[in-house]
Parts: C-alpha cells; sequence; structure tokens
C-alpha cells in the first residue's frame, strides 16, 4: 500500500515515469509505462529487475536490437472480430510490417544464450509465432503497401485488361492529337491532360466544334476547353468499370484474409502483448542507461544499506550543468531501523528524503535505481511519505492538522514491513508542543518496528534518537570554515541547524543576531557550531587513517616480495658455488692423473733427455688446456663445452683472419668464431648462426677484449636480478585510467597487467571514475576476459567506492 494517493507527485515518480514514456517507440510501450505501479510482492519485482538487467547488458555489448514497425494493430484486430467485416489494406501493410519486427525480436531473444540471458530468452520461447501467415502477407501485399497482382487470378486478369486498354487509350488520343495539331486546332506544344478521372485534350475555345467528344472542364479565363474525344469515350467508360471491379476484388482479397485470420485474433493480440511488453522493457533499460542505473542485491525482507545513491532527476539536471551530484550512503536494518536527520536549512535534508522515498518506489515498480551494485536492498510492503505543503481551504485543513492526520494513519497503519518518510516533523504548531506531539508518534512508530527517515530540528527526537534502541541519528553536515553546506549525510550524529551561520552569509544585519545570540546563550551556539567542526575533523582524521592503514598494507606486500626474491638469490648463489666446487674438484683430480701418467712415462724413458723435454711440453699443453676449461667454466652460466682447439695468443698482434680465430664486425661487439677462409670471404659462427662475410669487414678479438666480454655476459644473470628489482621499486599498485579513451585505457590495461604478473604482484587497484560508468563497464570487461584475473570488485565506499576496481590476480 502506499500512502497518500498522489505520492508519485510528492517523490517525483510523474517524472520518470514521462522519461520511460520519451524512451519508448510504440503506443504498446507507452500502455505499460501507463500501468505501471508499486509491487510488494518480491518474486515479481525480482523477475522485473532482471528482464530490464538483461535488456541494459544487450545494449551494452550485444548486437544492434530490432526496433522498427512497432506498430498497434490491436484496436484494428478486435474491430474486425465482427463477421463480416475487413481489415482494410493500410492497416494490412501495417500487420506485415508489425509482424515482421515480432519476428525479427523473437529471433533475436532465442539466439542468446540463454546461460546469460535465461528472462528474456524465457519471454521469447514463449511465444507461438506462425510464419506461414507473415508468408501470406507478403504474397498479398507489397513493400509500399500495394496489392499484388498475383493477390488472385481475377485481380491479375483485371489489371492486365487495365493496361492494355489504357495503352489502347493513349495511342488512340495521341493520334487525335496529332491530327489536331496538324490542322492547327491544338498548339503544337499542347500534351495530353487528365481532368476528371480521364484523359482530355486542352483545345482553344474557338476551336471547340474541330473535336467530336465530351468536353469535361475549360480554363480559369475561358480560353481553353478539356475535350475527351469521342474515340477515347467508350474506352475510358470501360476502363472505370474495371477500376471498380479492381476495387471489389481487392475487397473480396481482404474480405477473405480477414476471414482467415478471424480464429487466430486472440493469439495476434498476445502477440503484439509481447512486442508492447519488449518496447516497455528496452525503454526501462534505456532510462537505466541515462541516469546510471544499476541492479543491486535483492532481499525479500525490509533492509537497506545503499551506497553511492544519486537522485534520478537531480542527477539529469546536473548532469546538462556540468555538475557533480553528492551520493548518498544510508543504512537502515533490525537494529537502527529509523533515521532521524538534522542539519542546517538547505543542507540537502529534504534530498536525502525524497532520494530514498523515490529509489525505493522505483525499485519496486521495477527500475534500475543508480547506486552501487553492491547495495543491498529490501522489499516494502508500505511506503508512507509526509513531504510538502498539505493544507487546503476546500476541506478546512491547516498545515499542522493534515500533518497530524498523515501521522494518524502512519502511526495506525505502520507494521514491521512499512517504509515511512517524513520532512519537518513536528513542525507547524508550537515548538514545545508540537515536538512532544511528535517524540509520542516517534515512539510509536518504533514500537511498531516500522523503518523510517525523519527530517528535523527538534533537539528533543535527536536526544530520543541517542538513547533509545531502534532510533539512530544523522547529520548533514556543514563546513564551518568555507560556511556552506557539503550535502553529505553521516549517520552515527546529529547535526546542527547552523541558524546563525547562515543568516550571516545571506547578509542578515549583525545586530539582530547579535541580540538573538545573547536570548539563545552564547555557549549554546558554540557547542552547535564545534560539534558540526569536530565531525568534519574526525572525518577527515579517519579518511587519513584509512590511507596510512592502505599504504602500511602495501608496504608490508612489498616486504615480502623483497624476502622471498632475497631467499631465491641465496638459494641461486649456494647452487653456483656447490656447482664451481664440483668442477674444481674434477680439475684437480684430472690434473693428478695427467702429473702421474707423466711421472710415469719419465720413469719409463730412463732418463732420456729428448722424450723427456717432450713429456714436459705435452703436460705443460695438457694443464694449459684444463686451465682454460676451468676459466670457461667459471665465465659461462651455463654447463662448459669442450673448446675448439684455436690458435693460441703468441703476445704480438697478428691481424690476419685465419681458421679458429675470434673475430667481430665493428662496430658491432658480439663476438664468432672463424670455420673456414676462402679467399677473401670467411665462413664465420655467431651461435647457431653461420655468416659469410667479406675479410676485410672482420677484426680479431685479443684474448684481453674476449675476456671482458664474457665478463659482460656473465654479468647479465645479475641484471635481469638488478632490473626486476628497479621495476619492482617503482612498481604502482594503482593504475589511473581516468580521462583515456577507451582503446588507450585497454591498451594501458594490459601492459600494466602483464608487468604486475611478472612481478608476481597479487592485487592491484583500477582507478576509472565514476562519471557515466561507460570507461568502467569497458575495463570490467576486458578483466572478465582475462585468463590471469581471479576475480575483482569495487573499493570500500571510504576508499572511491565504484570509481576503483580491485583486481585479484592468480
Amino acid at each position: 500500500m502506499v500512502y497518500p494517493g498522489n505520492i508519485e507527485q510528492k517523490i517525483g515518480f510523474d517524472k520518470i515515469r514521462a522519461l520511460l514514456t520519451g524512451f519508448c517507440i510504440s503506443p504498446l510501450g507507452v500502455q505499460f509505462v501507463e500501468k505501471i505501479k508499486f509491487n510488494n510482492r518480491f518474486a515479481q519485482v525480482k523477475k522485473l529487475l532482471g528482464q530490464t538487467e538483461e535488456f541494459r547488458q544487450l545494449l551494452l555489448f550485444g548486437k544492434p536490437f530490432p526496433s522498427q514497425d512497432y506498430f498497434n494493430l490491436v484496436p484494428e484486430l478486435k474491430r474486425v472480430m465482427t463477421p463480416g467485416t475487413y481489415i482494410l489494406k493500410e492497416q494490412l501493410f501495417n500487420l506485415k510490417s508489425s509482424l515482421k519486427a515480432v519476428s525479427e525480436v523473437v529471433h533475436y531473444l532465442t539466439s542468446l544464450d540463454s546461460q546469460k540471458f535465461p528472462l528474456l530468452t524465457g519471454l521469447a520461447n514463449q511465444i507461438d509465432f506462425d510464419t506461414a501467415l507473415l508468408k501470406e502477407l507478403d504474397r498479398i501485399i507489397d513493400d509500399r503497401g500495394e496489392i499484388r497482382d498475383n493477390a488472385s487470378e481475377q485481380l491479375r486478369n483485371i489489371r492486365r485488361s487495365l493496361i492494355n486498354l489504357s495503352g489502347e487509350i493513349d495511342k488512340s488520343l495521341r493520334q487525335v492529337l496529332k491530327n489536331a495539331v496538324a490542322g492547327g486546332w491544338v498548339k503544337p506544344n499542347d500534351e495530353l491532360t487528365i481532368r476528371n478521372g480521364r484523359l482530355v485534350i486542352p483545345v482553344p475555345a474557338t476551336h471547340k466544334r474541330k473535336i467530336k467528344g465530351f468536353i469535361h472542364d475549360e480554363s480559369s479565363s475561358g480560353q481553353t476547353v478539356y475535350i475527351e474525344p469521342a474515340e477515347a469515350l467508350e474506352m475510358n467508360n470501360e476502363i472505370i468499370e474495371l477500376q471498380s471491379a479492381e476495387k471489389r476484388e481487392i475487397i473480396k482479397i481482404l474480405t477473405d484474409f480477414t476471414d482467415r485470420i478471424r480464429p487466430e485474433i486472440e493469439n495476434l493480440v498476445a502477440l503484439y502483448r509481447f512486442l508492447g511488453l519488449i518496447d516497455f522493457i528496452r525503454a526501462k533499460a534505456l532510462l537505466a542507461r541515462k541516469i546510471g542505473g544499476g541492479l543491486p542485491i535483492l532481499n525479500e525482507k525490509p533492509v537497506m544499506e545503499w551506497f553511492d545513491a544519486r537522485h534520478p532527476l537531480l542527477f539529469l539536471t546536473h548532469q546538462a550543468q556540468n555538475k557533480t551530484v553528492e551520493p548518498l550512503t544510508i543504512k537502515l536494518d533490525d537494529t537502527n531501523r529509523i533515521l532521524i536527520i538534522s542539519g542546517p536549512n538547505a543542507g540537502g535534508k529534504s534530498v536525502c528524503l525524497k532520494t530514498v522515498g523515490l529509489l525505493q518506489y522505483m525499485l519496486q515498480c521495477g527500475l534500475l535505481v543508480p547506486m552501487r551494485e553492491t547495495s543491498e536492498t529490501g522489499t516494502f510492503r508500505d511506503i508512507f511519505i509526509d513531504i510538502g505543503d498539505e493544507q487546503s481551504i476546500e476541506n478546512d485543513l491547516s498545515t499542522y492538522t493534515s500533518h497530524l492526520k498523515n501521522m494518524k494513519f502512519f502511526a495506525v497503519k505502520s507494521g514491521e514491513n512499512t517504509l515511512f518518510l517524513i520532512d519537518e516533523f513536528g513542525t507547524g504548531t508550537e515548538p514545545q508542543l508540537g515536538g512532544a506531539i511528535a517524540e509520542a508518534i516517534l515512539e510509536q512508530l518504533n514500537r511498531n518496528k516500522a523503518f523510517g527517515v525523519i527530517t528535523t530540528h527538534y533537539t528533543n527526537l535527536k536526544m530520543l534518537a541517542e538513547k533509545t534502541p531502534g532510533l539512530i541519528n544523522g547529520a548533514m553536515l556543514f563546513d564551518t570554515r568555507k560556511m556552506q553546506p557539503l550535502y553529505r549525510l553521516q549517520i552515527g550524529s546529529p547535526g546542527s541547524s547552523f541558524a546563525f551561520e547562515i543568516a550571516r552569509k545571506t547578509g542578515f544585519p549583525r545586530h539582530i543576531l547579535k541580540n538573538a545570540e545573547k536570548k539563545v546563550g552564547k555557549p549554546q551556539v558554540k557547542f552547535d557550531r564545534q560539534l558540526q567542526q569536530l565531525e568534519i575533523e574526525k572525518k577527515e582524521v579517519d579518511e587519513k587513517q584509512k590511507h596510512l592503514a592502505d599504504e602500511e598494507k602495501e608496504l608490508l606486500l612489498l616486504k615480502e616480495k623483497y624476502s622471498a626474491l632475497l631467499e631465491e638469490l641465496q638459494a641461486s648463489k649456494a647452487r653456483l658455488i656447490k656447482n664451481a666446487r664440483l668442477e674444481a674438484e674434477a680439475i684437480i683430480s684430472e690434473s693428478n692423473k695427467l702429473i702421474e701418467n707423466t711421472i710415469r712415462e719419465i720413469k719409463e724413458a730412463q732418463a732420456d733427455k729428448t722424450r723427456t723435454k717432450a713429456i714436459r711440453e705435452k703436460l705443460k699443453s695438457d694443464l694449459q688446456k684444463i686451465t682454460k676449461e676451468k676459466d670457461d667454466a667459471e665465465r659461462k652460466p651455463i654447463k662448459p663445452k669442450p673448446a675448439k682447439k684455436r690458435k693460441p695468443d703468441t703476445g704480438t698482434a697478428d691481424q690476419r683472419i685465419l681458421p679458429g680465430n675470434r673475430v667481430r664486425i665493428p662496430p658491432q661487439t658480439t663476438v664468432g668464431e672463424v670455420m673456414e677462409v676462402s679467399g677473401k670471404i670467411a665462413v664465420v659462427s655467431f651461435g647457431n648462426v653461420k655468416m659469410r662475410l667479406p675479410v676485410e669487414k672482420l677484426v680479431n678479438v685479443g684474448e684481453e677484449e674476449l675476456h671482458q666480454k664474457v665478463l659482460m655476459r656473465k654479468s647479465t644473470y645479475g641484471n635481469i636480478i638488478n632490473d626486476l628489482n628497479a621495476k619492482m621499486a617503482h612498481f604502482k599498485h594503482t593504475l589511473d585510467l581516468r580521462g583515456q579513451r577507451a582503446d588507450e585505457a585497454v591498451a594501458n590495461l594490459r601492459k600494466y597487467l602483464d608487468e604486475a604478473l611478472l612481478l608476481g604482484i597479487g592485487e592491484v587497484k583500477i582507478l576509472h571514475g565514476k562519471g557515466n560508468g561507460i570507461l568502467r563497464e569497458i575495463i570490467r570487461e576486458q578483466l572478465r576476459g582475462h585468463s590471469e584475473v581471479k576475480k575483482f570488485k569495487d573499493e570500500h565506499i571510504e576508499r572511491g567506492g565504484s570509481g576503483i576496481t580491485v583486481v585479484f590476480l592468480k
């Protein structure tokens, strides 16, 4: 139940209904708009909201929806239900066009994914559409709205006769005209014309007796007469008869078709009802897109926990003026069911009240509402409001009498499923008595366990809320430094009226204000002012503390990442040292074997100097080879391979390019090995790539230069680690995409997510702003399709709300 009867005008829903009407494309949809009413059945409300939300998703991401030729043929169909009547040709064309629209809509909806759009596909699947009827219509009438020649055999014959006879008449008349021109009776430039539906010849009045026939008309001056020659008179009469026969045949065709569809008219009316319903749902989705509406969390029980709620009409007005609306955050539950809002005049109390009333009413009418989608909304059985001046001269009601009448209704009819809204509670009579009555009414409403929002200036009501379970105070904040309202609701403490500050700002005479302050007492004035200022400063401190907590959390995460990275580096270092020790042991073991073999061979040579010298030279060469392999193993990050034998460094610079030499191509620094030289062409191997290069372009690389390059390669791993450390140090956990175009924002988002995954970041934030929500939808669509995104959600209301998306990575 809703109270009073003009509640829609009180809260502004009549303007919402007008906006919806403007979005409809047919009278069928408008009829549904006119029938909108408050609904307290949860299942029905949930269904209506679900249909609208699915269509909103189609508008955002789907293909263009069929939205033409939504004609209303219901009145015409009901007219022809009477036997003997037939559908008019113009209406037959509209019937064809609108049934084609129905067919396109049904095809569009049934082709959707039933998992994503269950309600819309369910609507379409209920439609029993006979495509044979559409084929029959197409056979009878063409796309220009004309009856086709082959609509019947008789009509085809009639029209063929008309064409032939018209040709004969035209030929006959042109011959008469030609003779008249030759005789000088008609001007050479005159042509055949039509009068009274017949072809005639314009003849000067002086020669009208020269041509036999029937005079149909004459010019205004009387100098020209229009004669139908006798030769064409009979044939024109036949044409009139054929045209009459054509009309009779068309009526017969329309009558036969009407007789055919008369048993199916009820089904056809159902099709038009479906078309009107789709138009209505589409209009609701378009309205939601315009006001930034979405689908919050729905509850069957009465509850209200709204975040970033906006008054839709105020939002549209401010949007046209490039201004923003301060969003409303409000919570009513079983613990705190009734909110008493106090604060300065023109501070936004009434706007808060009307926002609650309008959004709850819209929600239970099946309309998406502008608030964050994580908001929780309930279902109320009743909505009662007392807003504005209800005085009536006719009914002998003063403002306060009308107010009391409403309060009586609220106190008697309200219950635990009632939402009541009262503006300026208790005003209109002597303050002390009015405040007492208001307090008693408030206690009764609280005993009834009703939910409600009240605005007031009465101190006794604020004090009652502080000590009574079920009641809670709320304040509209006021900036005492800038002397202006903030239009922001803060729940938990009462607000001050700031009467003196507002009066001073309007230029009220100072001596009058000073006199007023003396009467009320300075302590009271200072108390109100300090109370509100403390609330503002408390909110600022809370915001800073939350910001510091977020920063501390990010630092802890960064510390954990660095600790994990340090452990990994230490483990890598230990592995490298262990591998080097094993390789050194292998080298020493191999060297010992060579020395033992050398000693044995010297003993066997029995002090032969020549043989002993050769053995010693061989030992020296083998030891040099082992030492070189050891150096290579230390310089390369991979397991060493036996080096190919190359020309040893003799200490003098040999600039010849020979097989086995290490070379490079100036100014490049990459070193390769010469595999073979054929004339002035050398084959050089750069890793797995072999190249044929002119000898004069190559430069030998000395041992010292080669050693430096090996060291540079050896430091590559360290460079990678340093690079990762630098990235980690400069990585920002929040990406700001505000003001960017869609393609630019998507590219930056992908790059940012790749870098976060590389560094092992588990949680990041995307700052896209609120605005119209378009950039937010695009960003979230990208996140849904990203394989490495675990989940995402809105930031906490006090840290940015729906303007920031928190992303959790796998």
